[in-house]
């Protein structure tokens, strides 16, 4: 976790953002607020944002529709908040590229450790790695730079990832034409930390075939095996 971190709270319960604010505040982070999604994207236009906390419900547009604005131009990790228990919500907030879902009412610390957890796989994960591994891995058409986080085609475009479907992406781009259960992807690239939800795995997988796949209905990079995970088909180089 960098130091004084900068948390985006986006909510339009007063009573909430004060809570949040002062317990994040007293926690090392530094911390700005939203009400709607103007004061949003004000917020990360003049300050930038190392996470946004974001609710669902707000006054001008759903969190959903502001997650899907920010993916088409951001990968800042998105941690979305909703009053609802229900997984719909969740794949939804999943399938528009949120990072992590969080149920109201919640605990703050769980808030924190969700929010440290993000922002460690946005730095790559809290372990180091190897010394002799390399920060370019290619395979198929794509270019995968573990630096600086970032997917290339061949041509050069870049093709925005949040910081899952980079993880994920990461996780197969390092275990090539190897068969990957739902479980150990999640904790290859989420970590111990993950809370259990099966359709989250397959969700990204959905994600990140309608960005690599030239016919996302038919993979012939990422393949679905059944009864046993996914697997990457192409073999992948270092350089």
């Amino acid at each position: 976790m960098t130091p004084m971190p900068h948390v985006l709270l986006v909510d339009d319960d007063e009573d909430i953002l004060t809570l949040l604010t002062h317990f994040l505040q007293n926690h090392a982070c530094r911390v700005s607020v939203a009400r709607d999604g103007a004061e949003m994207f004000a917020v990360l236009e003049e300050r930038g944002a190392d996470v946004v906390v974001l609710d669902v419900m707000l006054p001008d547009e759903s969190g959903f529709d502001l997650c899907r604005r920010l993916r088409a131009t951001s990968s800042v990790p998105v941690i979305m908040l909703t009053a609802v228990s229900d997984h719909t919500d969740r794949v939804v907030g999943l399938e528009i590229g949120a990072d992590d879902y969080l149920t109201k009412p919640f605990n703050s610390r769980e808030l924190l450790a969700r929010i440290k957890a993000v922002l460690r796989r946005g730095e790559g994960g809290s372990a180091p790695r190897p010394k002799d591994t390399r920060p370019m891995l290619s395979f198929g058409r794509w270019r995968l730079d573990i630096t600086r986080r970032e997917l290339r085609s061949d041509d050069n475009t870049l093709v925005p990832l949040s910081t899952g479907e980079f993880d994920l992406l990461l996780a197969f781009a390092e275990h090539p034409q190897r068969v990957l259960t739902r479980d150990i992807l999640m904790d290859i690239a989420r970590g111990e930390s993950h809370a259990a939800f099966d359709r989250s795995i397959d969700v990204q997988v959905s994600r990140l075939r309608r960005k690599l796949e030239d016919s996302p209905k038919s993979p012939e990079l990422i393949r679905t095996i059944r009864n046993g995970g996914y697997i990457l088909m192409v073999p992948v180089s270092r350089s």
